[in-house]
């Protein structure tokens, strides 16, 4: 892959650290701007993904607001994201409902069970309530652990449980089938909720996309996008939302971390980090996946080949394998790429690791402390 050139210095990180750069989600964020005067529709931050209110601010000029999966999410975007804001949840508790009722601006209801059990607060709320649907059409060849229509998925309503059911007070559809796909896989999708639903979508007021829409990565196809938007709006009067996350703050990101040593077993050389996938980047583990890394390659695609890890007591703390030009010296630093998303929002702190501080970058590179944590982060939580 092309290497970009780091604008801020380096060498001011403390690691580990992520570092996310201005100019870099502005660009992401011009991007979207596009859809949205192109069609009209509505686009909020998914902040399951992105969840660095630092910047709230400055993206608000370009979104329409935030989504939420719960009361704190929503508080935050509320707090923080000029704005709509968004709710849903695959079940809402009482208290948590009350919490959400005066500062939503939308709630969407994963089933008919839990409709019924909060429609009589409607009259208490500012809010437009909706319900999620699952058309049953899987698009993704990846796990399905990030799949909602797998087999058994507990996402969504099946069509075939909306018979007989009164939608007095329903006023949109949400569905959410995507992840890091193209908009060829959304046209998939869309032809199945119109055979499915278009008969409801004719009584509603907004249809909200979901997300896991890839729209800022190179290649994606952005005039398809438009164009099923539009195709939607159009046919049945109605403002459609999207809310991507990933693709907000994709690539604007950096987690910075600081080789410490290094031991050998068996023909594997390992490179020990201040940074650790389960603590820092958990979604290395999870999703799995490998993280670019500046200035490296493939595993002995160049002179020396180390096995990156991290200091826990972990024995599958493993980030990847990687080659570098030059062997790796004590205090060197790697910068991790893309490490915006679905990274501070899901680090921990087992084994008493510190959690990385969160820096940012702005417009002229400058470098600023937004975040750090000391133990008492890690007692507090025990």
């Amino acid at each position: 892959m092309t290497e970009r050139n780091i604008p801020w210095a380096v060498d001011q990180v403390a690691t580990p650290a992520f570092v996310v750069e201005e100019n870099l989600l502005r660009h992401n964020l011009e991007i979207l701007k596009q859809v949205k005067e192109a069609t009209g529709c509505k686009i909020l931050l998914a902040q399951k993904a992105f969840s660095m209110y630092y910047f709230y601010p400055m993206m608000a000029q370009y979104l329409d607001g935030t989504t939420a999966s719960g009361s704190y999410e929503a508080q935050l975007g509320h707090e923080h994201f000029p704005g709509e804001v968004h709710v849903y949840s695959p079940a809402f508790r009482d208290e948590e409902m009350s919490e959400i009722l005066p500062i939503a601006d939308h709630i969407v209801f994963n089933s008919f069970t839990q409709w019924h059990r909060f429609k009589h607060l409607k009259n208490q709320t500012k809010a437009s309530f909706g319900l999620r649907v699952n058309p049953n059409i899987s698009t993704q060849d990846g796990h399905a652990i990030y799949d909602p229509c797998a087999p058994g998925s507990r996402l969504g309503i099946l069509v075939t449980d909306f018979e007989g059911q009164d939608l007095t007070g329903i006023d949109g559809l949400h569905f959410h089938t995507l992840c890091e796909q193209d908009s060829d896989d959304l046209e998939t999708t869309l032809e199945a909720i119109e055979a499915q639903f278009g008969d409801l979508l004719y009584q509603m007021k907004w249809l909200n996309f979901g997300g896991g829409h890839h729209i800022t990565r190179p290649g994606y196809d952005i005039e398809r996008l438009i164009r099923l938007i539009n195709h939607m709006q159009t046919r049945y009067d109605l403002t459609v939302y999207l809310e991507p996350g990933e693709a907000v703050a994709l690539n604007a990101g950096y987690l910075v971390a600081s080789f410490l040593d290094i031991t050998h077993n068996q023909g594997v050389t390992n490179a020990i980090l201040d940074t650790s996938a389960t603590c820092h980047m958990p979604d290395v583990l999870e999703m799995p996946y490998r993280p670019h890394i500046i200035r490296s390659g493939q595993p002995d695609e160049k002179a020396y080949t180390y096995q990156l890890g991290g200091p826990t007591c972990l024995a599958g703390d493993i980030i990847g394998t990687y080659s570098f030009d030059q062997p790796l010296a004590i205090g060197d630093k790697l910068i991790f790429c893309d490490m915006a998303i679905y990274s501070m929002v899901k680090t921990n702190t087992f084994n008493g690791m510190p959690l990385a501080k969160i820096m940012a970058a702005d417009s002229q590179n400058n470098l600023s402390i937004v975040n750090q944590f000391d133990y008492n982060e890690f007692k507090r939580r025990l």
